[in-house]
C-alpha cells in the first residue's frame, strides 16, 4: 500500500472531463482520472466501460472530443503515440509488440536505434539495456533471440522497452492474461520496484484479486463514465464489483453445482497428434470425465490445449489413441457426426469459429437447429417462422441483450456474443461439451450467467471439459484439474486440494507428478 507521502502529492497526470464519441456510441463521457508519482493506479470496468478508449486517448491513438489531459499542472495534447512517448508515457499492450526473430537489444531499441556511421550500433544498443534492466533488477543477454524467451520474460522485455524510451508513466493492459501465478507475482515485484523508484503505473485488469494485490488506488468506469475511485486498502472486492456492475449480488466465489455421478461419459486414451501451428503436439493424452463433472485443463497457452480441443471435436486428426463418448468410438467421425453423437463445442475464438460476425443473431443462434433438421419439409416456407419463434425464446432464456433476432452479431458485446454460442451448444442437450476459453473477453455479469448455465447442464448429467488460461475460472468451476505442459498431462489434482501456486509450478514444468493412464 502507498505511503501517506504518495497520497498527499500532486498528480503527475490528470484526465479531466474526457469525452469520446464514435457515431451514436458515447465511449467516454466526462471521465476524470488522475495519477500520482510512485503510484500503481488500477483502472477497472466491464467490457465496453471505456477503459481501452481512455487509454488510447492518453497514448495519442485517439483524439478526445472533449476534456483535457494535464501533466505536471500543464495541459498537453497528443496527436500520435510518439507525442505521448516524448512526454514520458509508455504503453505495454496485452498482445506483445515484439519481433520474435530480433535480439533483445534490437527489440528494445526498435524505432529509436543508436547508430554509428549511419548503421545500427550493436554495441551501443547492448549497452543501452544496462540502465533499464538495473532499475528492474533483472538481467538479460542483449544478444538473445526474443522468440526463444518465455512469455513472462517477454513481458519484462516490453517494460524494458518503454523504460528505454524514458517512460515515467507506464500503462499496462491486462498484463497477467498469459502468466502463471508465480510469473504474476514476479511482475508485481517489478511494478512495485518501479513505483518505489518514482515511476507511475496504470494497471488495467479484470482480475480483482490481482488488482488488490498490487494497486494503491482503483478507479471504476461503467458505461463510459467514472463511477468511483477507491483507496485499495480501504475497500473490498464486493464494493468494487458493485461499482462496476451496478449490482450487489454478483458471485465472486466457487460456483455451486451438484456432485458428479458414477460412470464415464467421455474417455480419452493415448492421444497422439502432430504439431498444430504454434501449439504443442499431443503426447499420450489420457483422461475420462464423469456425468455432471467439470474437468479443468490448465496450462500456459501453447502447451497443447488448443490442439486437444480441436482433436476432441474432430478438426485435428489423430495419429494414435481413441476418443469414446458413451459407447461410441469417435476417432473415425467428422465434426458433424461427433456433434450428432452428443458432443458440443465452444471454440476459443468466437469471432473466427463461434458466430457469423457479419450475420444475424437468428443465424448464429439457430445453426444447430438447422443442422439437426435438414429435411425438405423442415426447410420449407414454415421453417423460418419456426426458427424465428424459437430464436426469440432463446434470446429471452439466455438474457441476450439485442434489438432482436435480426440484429447483426457484430453489434453485440463480447458477453452477448458468447451467450449466443452457449445457447446454441447447450440447447443441443449434449452428453459432453468442450469449453475452450469460454469467458475470454466477457464481463463479470455475463460470466456469472454463463457459469450458471454450465451448472444447469452438469446437473442434467452433461460432462464438461473446461480448457482455460484463467486460473480463477478453473478453480471456480472445476471438480478436477489436469495441467498440460509441452503437450503432455503433467499433473492431476482435485480442485479443493490444490492451489494457484501449486498448479503454477506444474504449468511452467518446474515439477511433475505421475498421472494415471
Amino acid at each position: 500500500m502507498p505511503s501517506s507521502g504518495v497520497q498527499d502529492t500532486q498528480p503527475v497526470l490528470e484526465l479531466r472531463g474526457i469525452t469520446k464519441i464514435f457515431g451514436p456510441v458515447v465511449a467516454n463521457k466526462d471521465v476524470d482520472f488522475d495519477l500520482k508519482a510512485g503510484e500503481i493506479h488500477a483502472l477497472v470496468g466491464e467490457n465496453g466501460a471505456g477503459k481501452t478508449t481512455l487509454m488510447r486517448i492518453l497514448y495519442g491513438m485517439y483524439q478526445p472530443d472533449g476534456g483535457t489531459i494535464v501533466m505536471d499542472g500543464r495541459p498537453v495534447g497528443f496527436k500520435k503515440p510518439m507525442d505521448a512517448i516524448n512526454h514520458g508515457i509508455g504503453m505495454v499492450h496485452q498482445h506483445f509488440m515484439l519481433v520474435p526473430g530480433f535480439t533483445v537489444a534490437e527489440n528494445v531499441t526498435l524505432g529509436a536505434e543508436p547508430r554509428r556511421n549511419g548503421f545500427f550500433d550493436h554495441a551501443a544498443a547492448n549497452d543501452s539495456l544496462v540502465e533499464p534492466m538495473k532499475r528492474l533488477g533483472i538481467s538479460l543477454d542483449p544478444e538473445t533471440v526474443t522468440g526463444t524467451l518465455n512469455v513472462a520474460t517477454q513481458q519484462k522485455l516490453e517494460i524494458i522497452k518503454v523504460l528505454y524510451r524514458g517512460a515515467k508513466i507506464i500503462i499496462l493492459d491486462e498484463p497477467t492474461a498469459v502468466l502463471t501465478p508465480q510469473e504474476t507475482e514476479e511482475l508485481f515485484v517489478l511494478l512495485k520496484t518501479l513505483a518505489n523508484d518514482g515511476s507511475s503505473v496504470i494497471f488495467i485488469s479484470h482480475k480483482l484479486r490481482e488488482v488488490f494485490a498490487v494497486a494503491d488506488r482503483i478507479t471504476v468506469l461503467r458505461n463510459g463514465q467514472t463511477i468511483q475511485t477507491f483507496n485499495a486498502a480501504q475497500t473490498d472486492a464486493a464494493s468494487v464489483v458493485a461499482a462496476m456492475t451496478g449490482r450487489t449480488d454478483v458471485n465472486l466465489g466457487r460456483v455451486e453445482r451438484t456432485e458428479p455421478t458414477d460412470g464415464t461419459v467421455l474417455e480419452v486414451k493415448g492421444l497422439e497428434t502432430g504439431k498444430h501451428g504454434a501449439d504443442a503436439a499431443l503426447k499420450s493424452i489420457s483422461f475420462s470425465v464423469r456425468p455432471g463433472e467439470v474437468l479443468g485443463i490448465a496450462g500456459v497457452e501453447g502447451n497443447g490445449q488448443s490442439t486437444l480441443a480441436e482433436t476432441l471435436i474432430g478438426i485435428q486428426p489423430l495419429d494414435a489413441g481413441f476418443i469414446r463418448l458413451r459407447d461410441v468410438e469417435l476417432g473415425g467421425l467428422n465434426v458433424a457426426e461427433r456433434r450428432s453423437k452428443g458432443l458440443s463445442y465452444v471454440a476459443e475464438d468466437r469471432h473466427l469459429e463461434g458466430i457469423p460476425l457479419n450475420g444475424t443473431v437468428l443465424e448464429g443462434i439457430s445453426a444447430g437447429l438447422i443442422r439437426r433438421d435438414s429435411s425438405p419439409v423442415g426447410l420449407g416456407l414454415a421453417f423460418p417462422r419456426t426458427v424465428r419463434h424459437w430464436s426469440t425464446h432463446m434470446i429471452k432464456k439466455y438474457s441476450i441483450k439485442t434489438s432482436g433476432p435480426g440484429a447483426k452479431c457484430s453489434t453485440l458485446s463480447g458477453g452477448n456474443q458468447q451467450k449466443i454460442v452457449m445457447a446454441r451448444e447447450l440447447e443441443d442437450k449434449p452428453d459432453c461439451i468442450i469449453l475452450a476459453q469460454p469467458t475470454r473477453g466477457v464481463d463479470l455479469g455475463a460470466i456469472e450467467f454463463l457459469y450458471n448455465q454450465v451448472a444447469e447442464a452438469t446437473a442434467a448429467g452433461c460432462a464438461v471439459v473446461l480448457i482455460s488460461a484463467d486460473m480463477d475460472e478453473i478453480l471456480r468451476l472445476s471438480d478436477r484439474v489436469l495441467v498440460m505442459y509441452g503437450g503432455s498431462i503433467v499433473a492431476e489434482q482435485q480442485t479443493d486440494a490444490t492451489s494457484r501456486e501449486e498448479l503454477g509450478m506444474y504449468m511452467v514444468g518446474a515439477q511433475t507428478m505421475k498421472v494415471g493412464k
